[in-house]
């Protein structure tokens, strides 16, 4: 009786019994017996594509790739025999005769999915001539950098770009051994739909798209005596450096500010200061639309109201690009609030102006790609100057420390600096998906207790999934609430909007899936990850003694100093339907 239950419910994995339990794939099979089987163009999240062969596996009919072959009861495979290495061997050394093998100065050097297999498969040579072309280089977009001649076709970037973000920038390109990656006419990617999410580079496995590097103007400024230099750190940033140093996904701003200190920066700030400042204007609008009560900010203007659309945010850059390209019509309904980065540079800039005579700089450390994008925008200029002057990712934060020599594990937390050093709880949870709308919500309900906190928390807003939406009470009316992340999840929503069958006050929308923690500049990781990151950010919270934006006794300094008179002009801004011609990534 034994043998027969285990014949339905298993298959032997290299003599191993592995019991089924609803997976899609023998390749899931195979990494639930903790065997690490090779891929390329594998991705959970990811349609099966198949191309890269190098899950092939032994069945006893012959070879199957594990990544498309559903598991079957009874079905017996090997994975690891001396004609799969061989194979896989043939693959790499394919792969590797017509890839550019400069890695020491490829920008994905250390994070090559082709250069940590051809270690683990022992390629110490090639027996091919190498045919690959001299490097072609797109660096027209702010956000990323493409080498079309390091590309391996696995296609990862084409489905990201499709099927999660429904952007449509990049596609294959003609057949055979011409075909190739490319946007639609061989245009630079910047003349293309592309947003500049960046999730294309988080899932390329060599180096054909990495994140735009602007360390080395960074480092230029830091070395200018005559130049002040402040940063800003947004709240996703925290939960992603440890690892990189052999740490957890912990808090680490009191690391990353000693950090930044050692390098130069003069004055560290947190962006979660800049996210309460979001919150309350956010939260104003919301509720005028609504027309639930008077406008409860000190100033400032508020969008009317909009029957039968929602109140969508605009913390995203990403987001409002793609509304900018494909729903223009919605720009009216797009918050008129200044991004969290972008409310404090504001700030910051104005307060430096009263009390430095050096010329100053401003920096942001943000865990997104289209951050860069947004810096370069005219329409947040003050007196002709982009409140932020450059934006480094996550990754470029800790190619900096490294090329610094410092030990970031052996460094002592310290503080960011004040006047601008209170933040709130509600401020740090921006960095995950639902973490603008708890926040928003904490704001506009009545009920102000402790309990209150954990009742907003399990309403719906937490949680890593695509789409989520909830109902609560403000004042006396309920409001519909919708949470998107992925750009393609987006799509979906606005078209039940637009066809009626979903009618919503307030949609909070994140390009990338998860939300910034999952940001394209974010250090790579699986899923387990990306939530352990956004777990340390609900943990953080919980450490914060405000919860509350509205408590926190920076803002009414804000409001009534450096923000009276200019809350519209340093807080807010309005997005206007662009010429198809522009180019904007």
């Amino acid at each position: 009786m034994e043998t027969t239950k285990r014949s339905k419910n298993y298959m032997t994995i290299d003599g191993i019994p592995v019991e089924i339990q609803g997976e899609k794939n023998i390749l899931e099979l195979i990494r639930k017996a903790g065997i690490d089987l090779p891929t390329f163009c594998y991705h959970s999240e990811l349609s099966i594509y198949g191309a890269c062969r190098m899950c092939m596996v032994e069945t006893e009919g012959g070879l199957e790739s594990a990544c498309s072959t559903p598991p079957r009861a009874g079905m017996k495979i090997k994975v690891n025999t001396e004609r799969l290495r061989r194979y896989r061997r043939m693959i790499l050394e394919l792969l590797l005769a017509n890839h550019c093998r400069d890695c020491t100065v490829c920008g994905n050097n250390g994070r090559c999915k082709l250069q940590e297999l051809a270690e683990r498969f022992n390629i110490s040579a090639v027996r091919f001539p190498n045919t690959a072309s001299a490097p072609a280089i797109d660096d027209s977009s702010l956000c990323i950098t493409r080498d079309k001649n390091k590309c391996i076709l696995c296609g990862d970037c084409v489905r990201m770009c499709n099927e999660i973000q429904a952007v449509g920038a990049i596609d294959f390109a003609r057949r055979g051994a011409d075909m190739k990656v490319s946007p639609v006419f061989g245009r630079p990617i910047a003349a293309s739909p592309c947003v500049g999410c960046g999730q294309c580079a988080a899932v390329c496995p060599t180096g054909a798209i990495v994140v735009k590097n602007d360390t080395a103007k960074v480092w230029k400024v830091l070395d200018d005596k005559d130049t002040k230099v402040t940063v800003q750190i947004a709240p996703a940033v925290r939960v992603a450096v440890g690892r990189e140093f052999g740490l957890s996904a912990e808090n680490t701003i009191g690391r990353i500010t000693a950090a930044l200190r050692r390098m130069g920066f003069d004055e560290v700030y947190d962006t979660a200061a800049g996210a309460d400042l979001t919150v309350l204007e956010e939260a104003a609008e919301l509720l005028k639309r609504c027309a639930n009560t008077k406008d409860p900010r000190p100033e400032g203007e508020a969008a009317g109201a909009a029957p039968g659309m929602p109140l969508f945010t605009s913390c995203c850059p990403a987001w409002v690009q793609f509304c900018e390209k494909n729903y223009p019509e919605l720009l009216p309904h797009v918050s008129s609030c200044r991004s969290p980065m972008q409310m404090f540079a504001s700030v910051i800039n104005g307060e430096t102006a009263l009390t430095s005579s050096r010329r100053h700089v401003h920096v942001a450390v943000m865990p997104c790609t289209a951050k860069k994008f947004e810096a370069a925008r005219e329409e947040f200029a003050v007196n002709g100057k982009a409140p932020v002057d450059y934006v480094i990712t996550t990754q470029e934060l800790v190619r900096m420390i490294k090329e610094s020599g410092i030990v970031f594990s052996g460094l002592a937390p310290e503080a960011v600096d004040m006047p601008f050093g209170a933040i709130t709880g509600a401020g740090v949870i921006f960095g995950v998906s639902g973490g603008v709308t708890e926040a928003v919500l904490r704001r506009i309900s009545a009920d102000k207790s402790a309990a209150s906190l954990m009742t907003i928390a399990w309403q719906g807003v937490r949680g890593m999934e695509g789409i989520k939406t909830t109902s609560v009470m403000a004042g006396n009316r309920e409001l519909r609430i919708a949470m998107v992340s992925g750009l393609g999840n987006a799509k979906t929503l606005i078209g039940k909007i637009k066809n009626g069958e979903e009618q919503f006050d307030f949609v909070e929308v994140m390009a990338c899936p998860g939300g910034c923690v999952s940001g394209a500049g974010q250090p790579p990781a699986g899923t387990p990850e990306k939530e352990e990151r956004g777990l340390g950010l609900y943990s953080a919270d919980r450490l914060c003694g405000v919860k509350r934006s509205e408590e926190n006794p920076l803002m009414m300094n804000l409001y009534n100093g450096i923000l009276k008179g200019r809350v519209h002009e340093l807080l807010h801004v309005r997005y206007t339907e662009k010429p198809k011609e522009n180019d904007y990534a």
